[in-house]
């Protein structure tokens, strides 16, 4: 009997405990999820952050590096080479289905979820992460003037507007400032989106009023108007997912990357794009995020 008993509580043991490690394995029973970014460092960061907090869970997960723009990403995850994108919902929906967005970023995702329905692919939950076109001037000449917002631009009379060398045909940049906000230009400078040389243009007088990012690096050295008739469309940061690796899994992938969609915000992407650029790893740079809002532990 007491030979009985050891063998049966042996057995109960070993049983408990496969059940133990398979319930702690479960998120690695599955194939490799492959995330992938586009071929600029704020993508690349954003990826990394998804990944590791994956893995944090215990998934198995790839991180291919600044693939490239979306007409080679987009495709890629509708063949499933690709099973997460962390997206722009304003551009994915714009340049991918050549559907135009608005300035509301839920609104703008619901359309995506639309046109993605036939594709297999999923689109998750919105951040607050925003990064779009910004129109600034220097905080100098807005104290001085009372300005906030792009439709207070018309306080200044005519207006010197520096920004891409495309920005004069463009319906988001000087079309629209014109014909939206009527506003008068009265000189276009051809510079760059938010670079070295808008800086340089803005601080030194050549021109009022430049073409920012939102999450530029030099941003807050402006000020960043309210687009307060909705010129911009919404571009907050969203992962798409191919359905067939959520099925695989199940909710709780998602629900990661969710949970740190609900953690990222637009101030955050500006100080990671700060030290991208002194420069820092982005993997060190999207560890130590993590593991400051309390995804990971440090």
């Amino acid at each position: 009997m007491r030979r009985t008993f050891r063998t049966r509580t042996i057995v109960g043991m070993v049983l408990a405990m496969a059940l133990i490690a398979s319930a702690c394995s479960s998120n690695t029973d599955g194939p490799t999820i492959e995330i992938a970014s586009f071929g600029f460092g704020e993508s690349e960061i954003v990826a990394e952050i998804y990944k590791q907090a994956l893995e944090a869970e215990g998934y198995s997960v790839n991180h291919q590096v600044q693939v490239g723009p979306r007409e080679v990403l987009k495709p890629a995850l509708e063949a499933g080479d690709v099973d997460i994108i962390p997206e722009y919902v304003g551009s994915a929906l714009e340049a991918g289905f050549g559907i135009e967005p608005s300035a509301d970023g839920e609104a703008t995702r619901e359309r995506l979820i639309e046109a993605y329905a036939d594709a297999g692919v999923t689109v998750l939950d919105l951040s607050e992460a925003e990064d779009k076109n910004t129109f600034v001037i220097t905080k100098e000449l807005a104290e001085a003037s009372g300005i906030t917002s792009v439709s207070d631009l018309a306080k200044l009379g005519p207006i010197v507007l520096g920004g891409p060398p495309e920005c004069p045909e463009r319906p988001r940049c000087q079309i629209g400032l014109e014909e939206l906000y009527g506003l008068e230009i009265a000189e276009f400078k051809a510079l760059d989106a938010g670079g070295s040389l808008t800086v340089a243009a803005l601080e030194g007088g050549e021109v009022q009023v430049g073409l920012f990012f939102s999450t530029y690096l030099f941003i807050d050295e402006f000020l960043a108007l309210d687009d307060d008739l909705g010129l911009q469309p919404a571009e907050n940061i969203v992962p798409v997912i191919r359905q067939a690796i959520l099925d695989e899994y199940g909710d709780d992938l998602a629900d990661v990357l969710n949970a740190v969609s609900a953690e990222l915000t637009t101030e955050a992407l500006i100080a990671m794009n700060e030290r991208f650029f002194a420069p820092e790893d982005a993997d060190v740079i999207a560890g130590e995020w993590l593991v400051e809002v309390g995804l990971i532990d440090g």
